[in-house]
């Protein structure tokens, strides 16, 4: 069964930057998309980015200029890389992933189980 860990959180001061990782394990047959959600204390999981097979991306407004996601197709990872940090951006991070795990089987969506970012001083 695939699995996603992330890596890379962590406390940063605001205006300062971090990069998450996620890694696939196991084999993936086809990845439709990668990308990463957020969810702060009291309020719902919502999208940040997300990578598309073809290379397009999708981003959350709140984040655009600030937030790069990007993919290395051939190991099935997926990055964050994230400047200008602000306290607003305190989350869980959670890597996500919707593929087709094995041919002629249906899609599914996988989550990681997350990674804290605290912006502060």
């Amino acid at each position: 069964q695939v699995q996603l860990v992330e890596s890379g959180g962590g406390l940063v001061q605001p205006g300062g930057s971090l990069k998450l990782s996620c890694a696939t394990s196991g084999r993936v047959f086809s990845m439709i998309y990668m990308g990463w959600y957020r969810q702060a204390p009291g309020k719902q999981r919502e999208l940040v980015a997300r990578v598309w097979s073809s290379g397009s991306t999708t981003y959350a407004d709140s984040v655009k200029g600030r937030f790069t996601a990007s993919r290395d197709m051939d190991k099935n990872m997926v990055y964050l890389e994230m400047n200008s940090l602000k306290p607003e951006d305190t989350a869980v991070y959670y890597c996500n992933a919707y593929m087709y795990e094995k041919a002629g089987a249906p899609p599914h969506e996988d989550w990681g189980q997350g990674t804290q970012v605290t912006v502060s001083s």
